[in-house]
């Protein structure tokens, strides 16, 4: 199994930057990441068991168990700085991991803070349902929701990642002792400043949250926008 893609492995970088995606998202996400950073930093995207190479292998609707298991994969890569960044449901996982692997810092995107988790019923709902939730948030391709083949393929997968994201429960969640760093869209439907700047009671470093220009998937068109500034806080 491979837990971490690089698509640019870089054996020599000073840091390394892993990548959480968000539900229904598999590491190929981050797949130009590696574009945009300097030599210097090693992009590796989570893959989720389940999906894309590891489709074979039972899907994880939980969030510790899941960050566990990443956790646990990740130490040997811990030979250097390391910064989480996760976005969405990516956050919750980055959260959770960050707070097992001690990294140098955690940038989370487009979530609400672990310990403001709300309940949802999105999991439960038909495959229509789901499908009119991801036009929604407008981050799966058109293709993929219209190709019955496609969509029987990926349906499993959003439903269990949503379980994870809507089942997750903290209210007296643990800070990290890393900063963090928030972003979000301006427009994002699920998110604000105020529920996102609930993660600065999440660590025992600094905080910083900034609002780029955007809907939920903002990072799709501020790639490069959204690296500056995680590479920035992480200097």
């Amino acid at each position: 199994m491979t837990w971490f893609h690089a698509m640019d492995p870089r054996p020599h970088a000073a840091l390394r930057l892993f990548c959480f995606p968000h539900a229904g998202g598999a590491a190929s996400a981050y797949r130009d990441w590696h574009r945009a950073v300097p030599p210097e930093v090693e992009v590796r995207a989570v893959q989720y068991p389940g999906r894309a190479d590891r489709v074979g292998e039972p899907l994880v609707d939980d969030a510790r168990l899941l960050a566990d298991r990443i956790a646990e994969a990740m130490r040997p890569l811990l030979d250097r700085p390391a910064v989480l960044f996760g976005h969405s449901m990516g956050s919750l996982v980055a959260y959770e991991t960050a707070l097992r692997v001690r990294p140098a810092h955690l940038v989370v995107s487009g979530r609400r803070a672990a310990n403001l988790a709300r309940p949802g019923t999105v999991h439960l709902g038909t495959e229509a349902e789901l499908v009119a939730e991801l036009r929604r948030l407008d981050g799966t391709e058109r293709e993929v929701l219209d190709e019955p083949e496609l969509r029987s393929y990926v349906l499993p997968i959003v439903r269990a990642d949503y379980r994870l994201a809507e089942t997750y429960r903290n209210p007296a969640a643990e800070p990290v002792d890393c900063p963090i760093t928030a972003v979000i869209g301006d427009k994002d439907p699920e998110v604000d400043a105020s529920n996102a700047g609930g993660w600065a009671a999440l660590t025992r470093g600094g905080f910083a949250l900034h609002v780029l220009p955007g809907d939920h998937f903002y990072l799709a068109d501020r790639r490069d926008e959204l690296l500056s500034l995680i590479l920035a806080a992480v200097r």
